[in-house]
């Protein structure tokens, strides 16, 4: 097969994907990578061509390389995940009325342009997690314990920003990776409590939450995701979803993934025309 990947700056030295792309190509397949926003592309030319079997994204949220991605995809072409898929998830207010609209448990959602508006907020909802629309990496995510205490006009991001009242939690983070319908559960220390002892491990993944994430990537329409849940007072609680994310911990991740876009590559735009609620995932066993 002939691949074309779009990797930003800064995932260039990236295990995901570099190691990948490694992998697929030591396999005999071939490989190109296109550097959105770092040099000249033929993008018409490129797209035009329909020369790769599939196109895979690995940039961050706010990039040049989703637009990319979704030319391919208006092409005809295949992406990995689906081009709409990921603009679904990666706009954060727009992937919390999704969710909410589906009947997956998140948190109550509010969008402001400025950080100030959400002084309008009860003050029964705070402590508030605000953060960028277009987030990723835990980049500008603040816990603001109380309205007087929300972030500075002049140091938020640009942009549009999302609140939810804090879940109460241990401090840990699950993450649940689905390679192509598998999954693999990871704990980890919250962004929310870095003085929470650091710790990171694959661990089994209870019934309840992966029917969960099972039905996130019926939802959006991800083959390739991660999402992160809390668990709260009230259950398990989704307060984020990522496409092509780190696959941290997942047992033989490379050629886990490596498969998954060839199959996917295989399969061709069709596969998303399937039912809306797939066959349950398989759990894969933690690191």
């Amino acid at each position: 097969m002939r691949l074309c990947f779009l990797v930003e700056e800064q995932y260039r030295r990236d295990g995901m994907p570099v190691d990948v792309i490694r992998q697929l190509t030591s396999w005999g397949h071939q490989v190109d990578v296109l550097r959105p926003g770092g040099s000249l592309l033929r993008l018409s030319e490129t797209v035009r061509a329909g020369a790769h079997d599939a196109w895979v994204l690995k940039t961050v949220s706010g990039g040049p390389g989703l637009t990319l991605l979704e030319a391919a995809a208006a092409a005809g072409l295949t992406t990995v995940n689906d081009a709409r898929a990921i603009r679904g998830v990666r706009d954060k207010a727009l992937a919390a009325v999704t969710a909410e609209r589906h009947g997956l448990p998140v948190p109550v959602t509010y969008a402001a342009a400025r950080p100030e508006e959400f002084a309008g907020i009860p003050a029964a909802a705070y402590p508030l997690v605000v953060k960028p629309a277009d987030g990723s990496s835990g980049r500008a995510v603040r816990l603001v314990p109380s309205p007087d205490r929300l972030p500075d006009p002049g140091t938020a991001p640009a942009g549009m920003l999302i609140a939810q009242p804090y879940v109460p939690n241990s401090g840990v983070d699950l993450k649940v990776y689905c390679v192509d319908g598998e999954l693999f559960a990871t704990e980890r220390c919250s962004p929310l409590h870095p003085d929470q002892p650091a710790r990171e491990r694959g661990v089994p993944l209870s019934a309840e939450v992966a029917d969960i994430v099972t039905r996130v990537g019926a939802v959006f329409g991800l083959d390739l995701y991660g999402v992160d849940v809390v668990l709260g007072p009230d259950g398990p609680v989704v307060v984020d979803v990522n496409d092509f994310p780190s696959f941290r911990q997942v047992p033989d991740a490379v050629a886990r993934v490596a498969w998954a876009i060839l199959r996917l590559a295989d399969a061709g735009p069709a596969r998303h025309t399937a039912a809306v609620h797939p066959a349950p995932a398989q759990v894969g066993g933690g690191a």
